[in-house]
């Protein structure tokens, strides 16, 4: 499920904007890539459907997301995107099974529950609340539920992020094997040269 993306939009007195063609791969993980400031999350929110584009376009696996010329713009709650931010966004009033449930039923999920439980070693971790979690154990957690959410694919926006050297391999591992195994196409994004050439299957710079 490749992306395709042709997208400019007007912030301020900057024009943020990327050309990401379609490389004929059905997975992978494809890093944008640049300094903090040069529109990487920009874009992310262009493809969830949080930002609307000036111009261009938007197609994922060859579905059309928006399209500028033909007047498409579907609603980010069509788009079945699982989208990670850089802080990890668990609800506090619910355990972290309750977290991870929420959403499901709105799409068939590309992983079952407990595969999800075990593809990101959440099994110890299902009756904690998000409190007591590691940054790397949130963070990890947050992607099983964007997995469970019914999405075609995931927008990551600097995971690692805020976290330590060791949390930072936890939650890089658990990425890896999301590409690996699941095969899940991922747009991703990331200031780090290391993360970038150890995660990506192609880089975009910004």
């Amino acid at each position: 499920m490749s992306f395709d993306l042709n997208v400019t939009v007007r912030l301020g007195e900057a024009i943020v904007g990327v050309v990401v063609g379609d490389d004929g791969r059905e997975d992978g993980l494809t890093v944008l890539f640049g300094p903090s400031g040069a529109g990487k999350s920009s874009v992310l929110n262009m493809v969830a459907g949080l930002l609307r584009p000036a111009a261009g376009h938007v197609r994922v696996g060859g579905t059309t997301l928006f399209d500028a010329a033909a007047g498409i713009d579907v609603p980010t709650r069509h788009r079945r995107c699982g989208y990670v931010f850089q802080e990890p966004r668990l609800f506090p009033h619910r355990r972290v099974a309750a977290n991870l449930r929420y959403g499901m039923g709105r799409g068939d999920p590309m992983i079952g529950f407990d595969d999800a439980v075990a593809l990101l070693g959440l099994r110890r971790l299902l009756d904690r609340w998000p409190a007591t979690l590691s940054g790397g154990e949130a963070k990890r957690v947050a992607i099983g539920r964007a997995l469970l959410s019914g999405a075609r694919f995931l927008l990551m926006d600097e995971p690692l992020s805020s976290l330590d050297r060791a949390r930072r391999e936890e939650v890089m591992a658990a990425i890896e094997r999301l590409r690996d195994a699941l095969r899940v196409p991922i747009l991703y994004v990331t200031h780090d040269a290391a993360e970038a050439e150890r995660l990506a299957t192609r880089i975009v710079a910004m």
